[in-house]
């Protein structure tokens, strides 16, 4: 394939598809590879697949989601108004404010990053994922950015909101009714596409270089730095593929920090029950009804090891401490973040039990507007059986007494 030269810098409007980012042809990968006289000599001892065409379309497409990156300010890490005698300092990263609204525009960033540098996504690649929502979202955006088509298979029950969020990036939904066919669906796709299957569930906690280079975890230790307790006693994650945690986790070994990480975990995923019985394959069977967070079963990308405290967390406290977040902060935030929270609250009485000082640091997770049909409609939550009046007591009354007294869970 004749090689065409590095294309023009892009000048479309934000937002809209852009063109090729290879101006002479779409054939893509399959045609770029196809051996050529000057490539394939029978008579020589090696097959030559280099292609100026290939390399050039992903320089283009590195810089391009490395330039999102690099106009994009860091996301705010904000100070959550505990009592002052407490001595204990919250903090709250809001990952809602990247351009897609959520934490996983992180991960759709490093997910094409790793597929570009292991030349799995060229030019004309379908880009396949299985997604609950937001890192569908999310990818949808980086392919869009780079003119590539992007289907992704998620459950029926989807909101609504996200599926809007998808297609506004230019993306197509395939739905099916079981969650837990989501993964041979994406495959199938992909396969019949000639695409490429993403996977998040398996690459999520590889595709971050949890060493540094602008991870999550480096920018929450930095934007601490001049505060009073610069290295927090705990940050509180959830899991949804368990990239985050895997890169924290990491992240405070490798820099010897004495920071201890915490996955707070929802009814009827299997990270919990198979992180406290080692089980690598536990299973549920049955989804989450935290968006984002939680599993039915135990996946690839999970690494317990580098996790200290777990905690499941009844879904009816998720919606009264995201409830609580609103009325307290005026910050309108997801479910996930509910979660977040609630364990957050257990681990500052543990540590006025204990008579520490310090800080902890949890992750605002999404925007509450996705889910104004849901979590905060009252009708919705009493129709699944969900009673948060009882947990929001508890918060209520810790602010107010410090004394934490959790409903026991049913």
């Amino acid at each position: 394939m004749a090689d065409t030269g590095p294309p023009p810098p892009s000048t479309e409007a934000h937002g809209s598809t852009p063109p090729s980012l290879v101006a002479s042809t779409r054939a893509g990968y399959a045609a770029d590879m196809a051996p050529t006289p000057e490539h394939h000599d029978p008579h020589a001892p090696w097959v030559d697949r280099w292609s100026a065409g290939t390399r050039s379309w992903a320089d283009e497409a590195v810089r391009r989601v490395i330039a999102d990156d690099t106009r994009s300010a860091d996301t705010h890490l904000h100070v959550f108004p505990l009592p002052p005698e407490w001595g204990i300092d919250l903090y709250l990263k809001d990952e809602s404010v990247h351009p897609t609204g959520s934490l996983k525009h992180r991960l759709a960033r490093s997910l094409f990053l790793y597929g570009l540098a292991n030349g799995w996504i060229t030019e004309g690649t379908t880009i396949v994922e299985a997604s609950s929502g937001s890192t569908a979202v999310s990818e949808a955006y980086f392919a869009q950015l780079l003119g590539l088509d992007f289907v992704t298979v998620v459950p029926r029950k989807t909101s609504p909101e996200k599926i809007a969020l998808i297609e506004r990036h230019g993306g197509r939904c395939h739905f099916v009714d079981e969650p837990s066919k989501m993964y041979t669906e994406a495959e199938r796709l992909a396969a019949e596409s000639g695409g490429h299957y993403m996977d998040q569930f398996t690459y999520a906690e590889r595709a971050t270089d949890w060493r540094g280079n602008n991870n999550i975890a480096v920018s929450i230790f930095e934007q601490l730095a001049m505060e009073r307790h610069p290295c927090p006693d705990w940050i509180v994650v959830g899991a949804g593929t368990g990239g985050t945690s895997a890169t924290i986790g990491r992240f405070v070994r490798y820099r010897r920090l004495q920071t201890r990480l915490a996955v707070v975990d929802p009814e009827n995923s299997a990270f919990f029950p198979g992180w406290v019985t080692g089980a690598t394959d536990y299973v549920t069977g049955t989804p989450s009804r935290i968006e984002g967070i939680g599993r039915p079963r135990m996946e690839p990308s999970f690494v317990p090891s580098v996790i200290d405290l777990m905690m499941q967390v009844p879904d009816a406290a998720s919606i009264a401490a995201m409830r609580h977040l609103n009325d307290v902060t005026g910050r309108c935030a997801g479910g996930s973040t509910g979660t977040n929270l609630w364990g957050v609250w257990h681990l500052v009485a543990r540590m006025l039990r204990e008579g520490r000082r310090g800080s902890v640091v949890t992750l605002i997770c999404d925007g509450g507007e996705r889910y104004q049909h849901s979590y905060y409609n009252d009708a919705w939550v009493r129709e699944r059986g969900l009673d948060p009046t009882p947990y929001r007591d508890a918060i209520d009354r810790f602010f107010a007494e410090g004394v934490w007294e959790p409903p026991q869970a049913p």
